[in-house]
């Protein structure tokens, strides 16, 4: 809403392009264009922007970093345990609230061809389904290190790092050695 005001926009200019649907309302005050072409990154760099502390996470950063099958409905954002999120009538979005260590580490600053986007290293992400996975599901949490393991470019002590900063360093020894037995 600023650079439309900053552009000659008067609020009723813009209220109008949002009931002529010409424009999406993402939250109070910030807006996109309704007619651009969507990519999977818009609804990623739209919670980013709205939330500067939203880190993506879960189920979206698995799918991100396409260590994963499923195609999220949602997506799964990370905030600091005493922020609020806020409310946004689009993307659907789910908040997960993280602590101290849990929340800071891992993060990275991906550009997309839509804007910056932050988002859990694939590391962080496996531990934190694992974490979550009597929420997210067994089978996910499972299959996340099993992808990971397929990688050229896997990093095992970086993963083994992460587990111990998510406290699930049992439930990934045991993963990776089912992933590896399978094989």
């Amino acid at each position: 809403m600023k650079e439309m005001k900053a552009s000659g926009f008067q609020t009723r200019d813009i209220r109008k392009l949002d009931e002529e649907r010409r424009v999406v309302k993402v939250k109070p005050g910030l807006y996109r264009l309704a007619d651009i072409q969507l990519s999977e990154d818009n609804g990623l760099v739209e919670v980013c922007l709205a939330m500067p502390k939203a880190v993506i996470c879960l189920i979206s950063a698995l799918a991100y970093h396409d260590l994963t099958t499923f195609v999220p409905t949602t997506i799964t954002f990370a905030i600091p345990r005493w922020q609020k999120p806020i409310k946004l009538t689009y993307p659907p979005s789910q908040p997960y609230y993280f602590s101290g260590e849990q929340y800071k580490g891992g993060i990275e600053l991906r550009e997309t061809k839509v804007g910056h986007v932050r988002i859990y290293v694939p590391e962080k992400t496996i531990c934190d389904c694992s974490r979550f996975r009597n929420k997210l599901g067994e089978d996910l949490a499972l299959e996340a290190p099993q992808q990971y393991l397929k990688r050229r470019n896997r990093d095992l002590n970086k993963l083994m790092k992460f587990a111990e900063v998510c406290r699930v360093r049992g439930v990934i020894e045991l993963c990776l050695k089912a992933a590896l037995a399978s094989h």
